[in-house]
């Protein structure tokens, strides 16, 4: 399941975060460096530096509005959120097809994220492509949005074709590690929320209610 946050940040906080990015010229580094040995052939963009002070203040306050996003808590469950990047591309700038690292230095990687902070009128290709086993998904999201998707599935950024992409990534270990088990938990909380909010807490609510907490006991590590 894949969903989007619809806005992570808002659009003052955007314009903040592209004005301090695009001011720091030093601290950027090829984005080969920090990929896994079977995908650093097909990437092609640019990192911040992790060790910069920017780094530290930006991937701080990108955890802190994962974490208080209602929507990343009930379709996610996260444990932790980490290993955020903040990624540059410009014209010729991609990353090929590639399946996210098991783990990462920060912990499992159950769900991957990517937010938009370019406004998709400024540059032209960067599409973040979601592989299925029959089809293919190409998708660019508004600045401030942020898409979360399973880390077991191929993807890839097609070549920017103009502009500048400018995006944070980042990864998500869950309570719950298989997809569609945490896809059936938000399914039977979202039924519930919409009971109580209906009817009260009655007895569809309590027994609903019964199944997800039990669930999540059995599934949740």
């Amino acid at each position: 399941m894949r969903f989007v946050l619809e806005p992570l940040l808002q659009p003052h906080q955007v314009e903040d975060w592209c004005l301090a990015l695009s001011s720091e010229h030093a601290s950027w580094r090829p984005g080969a460096e920090t990929a896994g040995w079977h995908a650093r052939s097909v990437k092609r963009n640019h990192q911040l530096e992790r060790g910069s002070p920017l780094h530290a203040q930006l991937a701080e306050q990108l955890q802190s509005a994962l974490l208080a996003h209602p929507l990343l808590l009930a379709a996610a469950l996260p444990v932790s959120i980490h290993g955020v990047l903040f990624s540059r591309s410009t014209r010729g700038e991609g990353y090929g097809s590639h399946v996210d690292n098991a783990y990462m230095a920060g912990g499992r990687s159950d769900l991957s994220f990517t937010l938009f902070l370019s406004d998709p009128d400024t540059y032209s290709g960067g599409e973040l492509v979601l592989e299925g086993p029959a089809d293919e998904e190409a998708l660019r999201c508004p600045a401030g949005h942020a898409l979360v998707y399973p880390s077991t599935q191929l993807h890839r950024v097609e070549p920017v074709r103009d502009g500048q992409r400018l995006v944070a990534v980042g990864w998500i270990q869950s309570r719950v590690r298989r997809a569609d088990q945490r896809e059936l938990l938000f399914e039977l909380d979202t039924a519930r929320r919409a009971i109580f909010k209906r009817d009260g807490k009655d007895e569809v609510f309590d027994l609903i209610s019964r199944s997800y907490t039990n669930l999540l006991r059995q599934w949740g590590e």
